[in-house]
């Protein structure tokens, strides 16, 4: 389990819902890797717009249904953990924006853990 110190790492990696590796969803392969890792945390959101590098529009509204919504798996740890995904990173995602920065962690806690 990772212990984050007051400055950590924001690692986000924007990429569409149908992006695949190995046959899997590609942010279910990055959320189980952080995991393998024994990262901080990973989350998954999902955008309702946006466009990329191509400019093409991805949306989410009534009548459109899209299959390739924008999605953004958020990864925080330590800079060092963060260094270590960085290549498998760049072997999996093909098509996508991957951004770094720092952040100062205030709290990090899980009530199944002891203090």
């Amino acid at each position: 389990m990772t212990k984050l110190p007051g400055k950590g790492c924001l690692l986000r990696v924007y990429i569409g819902e149908s992006d695949k590796t190995g046959g899997k969803p590609l942010y279910e392969a990055i959320v189980l890797k952080t995991r393998e890792l024994g990262m901080a945390g990973a989350t998954v959101l999902r955008g309702i717009m946006g466009f990329g590098a191509n400019s093409r529009v991805h949306t989410a509204k009534v009548l459109e249904i899209s299959e390739d919504l924008p999605l953004v798996v958020e990864i925080v740890d330590t800079e060092e953990n963060i260094e270590k995904l960085l290549p498998w990173l760049d072997d999996v995602v093909k098509e996508g924006l991957v951004t770094l920065e720092e952040i100062k962690v205030v709290n990090y806690r899980s009530s199944r853990l002891p203090n």
